[in-house]
């Protein structure tokens, strides 16, 4: 399934049927240029407090007169509230009117930083709409937006902010506040989650024997697969492929047979709504609710404005944003807002009066898993250790020297953490923490307060999407088609490769905060632990798919035992970026048992045609796109004769099988490729047979019925035009 007429062009992967010009796209690519410049003023504003000066103009006309006057009447607002936070009181006068929050609010710089910040962002705006038709049109009621913003979160009794952190250490309301919050240092899984193996292996048990259609006592307990499915990252592109991927697993029945599902990136984003009151665990349900959710360009701010402007979804989307400003255990930033808009579009419901704050915590899911009801979900991060800095400490003052030496011994890489509803974990270090203590600081192994409610999950969906905290290598990546398509630009590309070493330790954005749970364990932990986390009293957390757009890295820790995972993968680089042949190097170093070898796409020349096929798909006008939609359509009419039959022998398909080995080795020599499945499938019965790896690929199925019309304003109520065919035996 997909909406076409809701994916910017970027999203498109290289393989897509139909060329890159619509003007569906066009008109998401002008919201998204709009978006990007609004968010820059923001981004600029909110990081310098230096001086600013107002450039001399021609005289106004009648709209930018009433601009100014929006300007002139909101700054006097903005200055009373500024001075009301700011203006000291009398002893006296303190005791009668203002409450302990307000005293915890002035004491507390972090929060004044907030505020300090959200009346530059004021300024900025204004200054930037009196220039012209800089922003566009709806930015106008932006200053009046923030105004009524910094009102809320100013902590005078009866705001907004006041209630909301009131409410925060009600145990009533935050059962955990109550408790006291531990690190667990152990390779094994918790106790929680192998209660969840235990009920979930009889319920999978029973969804086995109705898929295969054959008695329930006829299987042994032993006989019963553990099935992992992973959702590659892709932010939106990936959410919404992604949940007709799993309706479909969910139609075949398989899905009932799976233990774990894993995400990246918008993955996550889908899993978290699948297992809220909102998507009620129903596949179907959540595609309706995305097609009312996203029917506005999910980069578009004003929908998401008015829903943190007004009651009573600003309580209940504000909740996340108060509470990590007042524990100020680790910083606000970007990812935090753009986390914000997320929760905004993706974990509201259509009917806004009905909202159920146990949506905003990722524990809570237990609801929903406990008793092996469903599925296992895990998300993911990554924290980027540089050599010589580590990550926290990368725009602080260092030793240029020892950072050198350090770099000689040492490449930068990727810790992964993962989260499910019970821990917060991290396999390199051998130590989590209970979900619900995720954002209190710890000392020791102790949580040091723990009047603190757990992370809420907008801020989350900020970490596990944030994929524009990038270093710039990454970025580079992504221009690097058009630069190299430039002859004159062809040493600047040299140039910028030779230095590539630096660029992938540069992140332009700093990635999100949460309290470093392992602060003063260093005795306690294994040497994976990197040194820089000792010293750090935050853990930076970005998308994972910096790493690894696909998330088969926590399906293979110790104690899950996983025998077959199905890849749904959407990226959009799928033929360019070998995510697959990524993970052997992973399980090489883990000493992993049965993971295949050398699989994935193919390492020669593919990559550039792939490429190359995405630069001849672009078109310049309408009528150039047809021309190219017709030409396509012809060349892929169904043949398995010639070059075309010998390329797609070597490619990756729609739907690939592998299976690994368990037997050992004793030569240094390269094992041989595992074997790919193809017609015959006595393979898969041997008793050596090790894990089973099948990537459902967002390319052509050729095999398959064509795509529905991309100039369909509306999706079907049930997509029958799917990426592939899940209904597979194994």
């Amino acid at each position: 399934m997909s909406f076409p007429h809701l994916l910017p062009c970027r999203l498109l992967p290289p393989t897509h049927p139909y060329p890159l010009h619509h003007p569906a796209m066009h008109y998401a690519t002008k919201i998204s240029l709009g978006t990007l410049a609004t968010v820059g003023a923001f981004t600029a504003y909110y990081h310098t407090t230096s001086r600013r000066r107002q450039l001399p103009g021609p005289a106004l006309n009648d709209a930018k007169a009433q601009v100014q006057a929006i300007h002139t009447g909101i700054r006097s607002r903005s200055g009373s509230l500024s001075q009301q936070q700011r203006q000291p009181t009398s002893p006296t006068a303190s005791s009668a009117s203002e409450t302990q929050n307000q005293k915890e609010a002035s004491q507390d710089s972090q929060w004044q930083k907030f505020t300090d910040r959200l009346a530059a962002a004021n300024t900025s705006v204004l200054s930037t709409i009196s220039l012209g038709n800089v922003l566009p049109d709806w930015s106008i009621g932006l200053p009046d937006w923030i105004t009524r913003l910094q009102r809320e979160l100013n902590m005078v009794p009866g705001s907004l902010a006041d209630a909301i952190w009131s409410e925060a250490r009600d145990p009533n309301i935050n059962p955990e506040v109550a408790w006291d919050a531990k690190v667990r240092i152990s390779p094994d899984l918790c106790e929680d989650e192998q209660r969840f193996l235990a009920a979930r292996r009889e319920f999978t048990r029973r969804a086995l024997a109705k898929y295969l259609d054959i008695p329930e006592e006829e299987i042994h307990p032993d006989d019963v697969p553990v099935i992992a499915s992973t959702g590659s990252g892709g932010g939106l592109r990936a959410m919404v492929a992604g949940a007709s991927y799993y309706q479909a697993l969910s139609e075949s029945g398989l899905f009932d047979c799976t233990t774990y599902m894993a995400g990246v990136s918008g993955s996550c984003w889908l899993q978290s709504v699948y297992l809220s009151s909102i998507g009620q665990q129903d596949y179907e349900k959540v595609i309706e609710h995305l097609k009312r959710r996203i029917s506005v360009h999910i980069a578009y701010p004003p929908a998401a404005l008015e829903l943190i402007d007004t009651p009573p979804t600003n309580k209940y989307l504000l909740r996340g944003v108060v509470e990590k400003l007042k524990v100020g255990a680790s910083s606000f930033g970007l990812v935090d807002l753009y986390g914000l808009l997320l929760g905004a579009r993706l974990l509201v419901p259509s009917n806004e009066m009905i909202l159920d704050d146990n949506d905003l915590k990722l524990s809570c899911q237990k609801r929903f898993v406990d008793g092996g009801k469903q599925p296992l979900p895990i998300y993911t991060a990554v924290r980027h250790e540089i050599p010589g800095a580590g990550n926290e400490t990368e725009n602080q003052d260092v030793d240029m020297q020892k950072k050198v030496e350090d770099e000689e011994k040492q490449k930068d890489w990727f810790q992964w953490f993962e989260v499910t509803p019970y821990e917060v974990y991290s396999e390199d270090m051998e130590a989590g923490i209970p979900t619900w203590g995720l954002g209190r600081p710890y000392e020791n192994g102790i949580s040091t307060n723990r009047e603190v409610p757990e992370m809420k999950l907008p801020l989350l969906f900020g970490i596990f999407g944030s994929a524009f905290c990038a270093t710039l290598s990454h970025y580079y990546a992504e221009i690097r088609p058009f630069v190299t398509s430039i002859n004159l630009l062809k040493t600047l590309d040299d140039m910028v490769l030779q230095r590539n070493e630096a660029l992938v330790k540069v992140h332009p954005f700093d990635p999100a905060s949460v309290p470093n749970f392992v602060k003063g364990l260093k005795d306690q932990l294994p040497a994976t632990c990197p040194e820089s986390l000792h010293k750090s009293n935050v853990i930076q957390l970005m998308d994972s798919g910096m790493s690894n757009n696909l998330a088969c890295y926590p399906l293979m820790r110790k104690g899950r035992n996983v025998d077959i995972v199905i890849a749904f993968d959407s990226s959009a680089d799928i033929q360019l970026a070998n995510w697959i042949g990524y993970v052997e190097g992973y399980a090489k170093q883990r000493k992993i048992k049965g993971w295949p070898v050398s699989i994935g796409w193919p390492k020669t020349d593919d990559s550039e045609k792939a490429q190359q096929e995405l630069e001849e798909a672009q078109a310049k006008s309408s009528a150039e796109a047809k021309e190219k939609l017709e030409e396509a359509q012809e060349k892929d009419e169904p043949t398995e004769s010639g070059e075309r039959a010998k390329d797609a022998k070597k490619a990756l398909g729609p739907c690939t099988v592998w299976v690994g080995s368990m037997e050992t080795r004793e030569s240094e020599d390269e094992p041989p490729p595992s074997m790919a499945v193809e017609e015959e499938w006595d393979g898969l019965m041997r008793p050596d047979s090790g894990t089973f790896f099948s990537p459902v690929t967002f390319t052509r199925n050729r095999r398959g019925i064509s795509a529905s019309d991309p100039t369909l304003q509306r999706p079907r109520r049930r997509p029958r035009h799917l990426p592939v065919s899940v209904d597979m035996e194994f």
